[in-house]
């Protein structure tokens, strides 16, 4: 796999009207425009932070506008994601606290140009259900998984489901997770591939094999990307194993190419010894031709110093692969990948 062109530009200018910007999501419009989507504000939990949208029109970012704002709390993590009927709904949450997280969701019926009043995912819901970052997808017999998790004392993934095209949802059972301790200490650790070192798992990212089985790939607190497998379309899923890909516990995500191929955006960094985190830097895509077993190194997008992160990928059936991601915390990039095999 290689690639042949290389776009990468930021949506935001200098003089945008926040100072933070974070955790992006993308769609391509039916015409070939995309459609971006953040949270921004002043600092993530800010009171002030809004979700913001722009759309690319023949090439060019339209300046930034507020899609969701509710002025005394704070959003975060937009999802957009196309509906059978082609409307677009846009997920996000709204809480001061990851805790209290509810999910709200808005439709567009003109490509972006505009969203509905918002409206309660899941009533009386707190914790988060639906996407907590990364995009739906849809099975080959037209059911919806939304990549979603918790974050308490423990952290925990599932998926909630929909047999109505995200109208309603049934949420999956967790993850199951053997957590070894919750010490931060990494240093000499026993290997098992079953162990989870710390708070466990948040944030899939799914795909749907040629079989009809379904995957998930798990941001960690164990310094590994760990991975869960569904054999029932997405009602349970296998106890959680260690990838041996490296995770800084920071997002990540992945897409399915219309041949198969699998194609990973992420910080390939561990944890700092006896720290729960690891520098959000390089950034870069690797691909897969056997399901997500073995991965490729495709593209660096970053290797500089920074925060380079949260990164969201779609492809389409032009052999383009679309990125958007977290730059220092300020801005955001999109990037788009022409690719051959």
């Amino acid at each position: 796999m290689k690639i042949k062109e290389f776009t990468q530009e930021f949506i935001i200018e200098e003089d945008r009207d926040f100072d933070s910007a974070h955790a992006s999501t993308l769609l391509e419009l039916k015409n070939g425009d995309i459609l971006a989507a953040w949270f921004g504000g002043s600092w993530e939990k800010g009171a002030d932070v809004a979700i913001w949208v722009s759309r690319r029109v023949s090439g060019k970012w339209e300046r930034p506008r507020k899609a969701a704002d509710r002025r005394a709390v704070a959003m975060w993590n937009p999802v957009l994601f196309r509906r059978a009927d082609g409307s677009i709904r846009l997920f996000y949450k709204v809480g001061a606290t990851i805790q209290q997280w509810q999910t709200w969701y808005m439709d567009s019926l003109d490509e972006g140009e505009s969203f509905t009043e918002p409206k309660e995912l899941v009533e009386g819901d707190v914790g988060g259900r639906g996407p907590v970052k990364n995009k739906p997808i849809r099975l080959a017999d037209g059911t919806v998984l939304a990549p979603a998790s918790f974050e308490g004392d423990t952290w925990d993934a599932f998926v909630d489901i929909s047999y109505d095209d995200a109208q309603t949802w049934q949420k999956s059972e967790l993850v199951p997770m053997r957590r070894s301790c919750f010490e931060i200490q990494m240093v000499d650790r026993p290997y098992n591939k079953y162990y989870c070192f710390g708070k466990g798992v948040i944030q899939p990212s799914l795909w749907q094999d040629a079989t009809g089985d379904v995957h998930m790939f798990l941001r960690s607190t164990s310094s590994r990307i760990f991975r869960s497998d569904s054999k029932d379309g997405g009602k349970t899923w296998c106890t959680a194993y260690d990838t041996g890909l490296p995770n800084n516990n920071s997002g990540l995500d992945l897409v399915k190419l219309p041949d198969g191929t699998l194609v990973l955006a992420y910080n390939p960094r561990e944890n700092l010894p006896n720290y729960y985190k690891g520098p959000r830097t390089p950034l870069i895509l690797a691909y897969s031709e056997d399901n997500g077993e073995h991965f490729k190194e495709l593209k660096v997008l970053e290797d500089g110093p920074g925060g380079f992160a949260y990164p969201a990928i779609i492809c389409n059936d032009k052999n383009e692969i679309l990125v958007t991601y977290t730059w220092k915390r300020e801005r955001i990039v999109f990037c788009k990948l022409v690719y051959e095999k």
